[in-house]
């Protein structure tokens, strides 16, 4: 798929086929996460590739606005270390992940992390050591149905040019 299609098609998905995505699907939708823009090109990013339907539940169950992880094929976990660009960076990288997913034909949604109070129990869940943050958990799968994206604003309404 061309890059600014899979830009433009992209949308949140949270329901998901029963089948699995491959090891290397799942690999190169995180090397394009690993390929972000990093500030002073620290790269603090780590990544969970979850794939476990038990660990899936139970993260699913941790989150407030995550339950549908617990259908998803994988959930990828976006952590950094406390580094200062650290939520910078690691948001980069997630956007990456959802547009290499797009690219693949594979549905994702962006689900919160580092400001949510479930942040503690999805880190001691996942055995994440001490001096990392939560960025994010993306949900992926092969989309139910036809996938429906939200209206966007025209690009006419948003633009401004030199000056506000």
């Amino acid at each position: 798929m061309d890059l600014f299609e899979a830009i433009k098609s992209r949308c949140s998905v949270r329901e998901f086929q029963d089948r699995t995505i491959t090891k290397e699907e799942i690999e190169k939708m995180i090397d394009a996460g690993s390929s972000a823009p990093t500030a002073r090109a620290e790269e603090p990013w780590e990544f969970i590739a979850v794939t476990d339907k038990n660990i899936l539940r139970e993260m699913a169950g941790i989150t407030d606005h995550g339950k549908f992880i617990a259908d998803a094929a994988c959930a990828v976990t976006v952590l950094c270390k406390e580094t200062k660009y650290y939520l910078e960076d690691g948001c980069a990288a997630t956007e990456n992940i959802l547009l290499a997913a797009s690219g693949l034909g594979i549905g994702s949604c962006w689900v919160a992390g580092d400001k949510k109070p479930y942040c503690r129990k999805m880190l001691d869940l996942l055995s994440i050591p001490p001096g990392y943050k939560l960025v994010s958990l993306i949900a992926l799968g092969y989309p139910k149905g036809k996938a429906v994206q939200i209206k966007k604003r025209q690009l006419s309404d948003m633009i401004h040019w030199d000056r506000f």
